[in-house]
């Protein structure tokens, strides 16, 4: 049996029609877009029309997306550029964030030489941010800067950012999303969401690795990280990576365009993976509360998640245990730990997330390996007591 691919969260194959629109600016156009020749001139060109791309999928100006590398270096942009460029305060995150946002918060509550202070804002044990608790926070701490990711990466869940934004943007703080799990998979308008930046990314849509945007209000005052040339708008110096921005650009404009059939083809999928698996006894994650529509995030009690992924994949099924950009930090999930799951249980979270070439029938022989699976698993503890 072919692989199945069940880990659409952590990456996603590139689209065909992606992958055609980036082949000539390999080798036949591989001018810098900051030459003035016309190799220069149309590699700039193309830039121009993914930029127009990313901006329509999520209702901004052209002028208002700032290409990266990846969402880890939007994220970093956004929070140490706005903290650098702000006199000392509080800076807000929410408990469940990716590490790209944790880590760089970590990183300045160390530092010296400032007096920022972080906070964490709670989840509830569905793993929603607490939009009364966030209130009080900020009430008690006037907040500088906030990011709240838009659905998170493990469980689906997506937070309530308007709402948040509403609170952080009465103290003038700035305020951030990552949406790089939401993009493709619900709709998502930056003005509906009311912050001041936003993190996407191109390999979570179909589209290359190495391509990424930190969208930014106009009026948003940020230090860059990386010094230069002046590209981006002086906020992000390299030159382009032009074969990359052009398939983010129509990667964007197919995930836009496929957005409803995508997502109700992945909720079918979901609804009938999540039957099964509760008929084995499943805990499933987050499961009351909305979530993007293709993630289902389970434990089956006293099975070892990291075990579970090791023998699904050599049943043929690539899935996840926890979150694969944390992956080479073994241990409890953070988020789990943040909703207040037991840690045995959240030993054997297991994360599935569909994409839209998987089939029922996928669904149906994965269930069936796992229930085989877990009955060996489970014959093998019972031996060894």
């Amino acid at each position: 049996m072919e692989p199945i691919y069940f880990d659409h969260n952590a990456t996603t194959r590139l689209d065909d029609a992606v992958l055609e629109a980036m082949l000539p600016y390999f080798q036949q156009e591989f001018g810098n877009a900051s030459s003035r020749h016309s190799y220069g001139i149309n590699a700039r060109r193309v830039i121009d029309k993914a930029r127009k791309q990313v901006a329509e999928a999520v209702g901004v100006q052209p002028v208002q997306v700032i290409f990266t590398s990846g969402g880890s270096e939007a994220n970093n942009l956004f929070v140490r550029g706005a903290v650098d460029s702000l006199k000392p305060g509080n800076l807000f995150i929410s408990a469940i964030e990716h590490p790209c946002v944790l880590k760089p918060a970590q990183a300045i509550a160390r530092r010296s030489c400032d007096a920022w202070t972080v906070h964490q804002l709670t989840v509830n044990p569905d793993g929603q941010a607490d939009v009364a608790a966030a209130e009080a926070a900020m009430q008690a701490n006037k907040p500088g800067v906030v990011s709240v990711m838009l659905a998170n990466n493990e469980t689906g869940v997506i937070q309530d950012v308007a709402a948040i934004a509403g609170l952080a943007r009465s103290h003038g703080a700035y305020v951030h999303t990552d949406a790089i799990q939401g993009l493709g998979k619900i709709p998502v308008d930056f003005s509906a969401l009311n912050v001041h930046a936003m993190t996407l990314s191109a390999h979570k849509i179909y589209g290359p690795k190495g391509a990424a945007a930190l969208i930014v209000d106009k009026r948003l005052l940020l230090k860059p990280l990386i010094y230069g040339g002046g590209h981006e708008n002086g906020l992000r110096s390299g030159t382009e990576n032009v074969p990359a921005i052009v398939g983010f650009g129509v990667a964007c404009e197919l995930a836009v365009a496929r957005l409803t059939e995508t997502a109700q083809h992945t909720a079918r999928l979901r609804e009938q993976l999540e039957a099964g698996l509760l008929g084995m006894g499943a805990t499933i994650f987050g499961n009351r509360a909305a979530r993007i529509p293709n993630t289902c995030y389970f434990a089956l009690p006293d099975i070892e998640g990291d075990t579970l992924v090791v023998k699904l994949d050599k049943a043929g099924f690539a899935v996840a245990a926890g979150a694969a950009c944390s992956s080479v930090n073994p241990g409890q999930s953070h988020v789990l730990a943040a909703m207040q799951i037991d840690p045995m249980l959240a030993r054997c979270a297991v994360r599935v997330s569909l994409g839209r070439d998987n089939t029922l029938q996928h669904v149906d022989d994965f269930l069936r390996a796992t229930q085989r699976i877990v009955a060996e698993l489970r014959q093998i503890n019972s031996l060894a007591f």
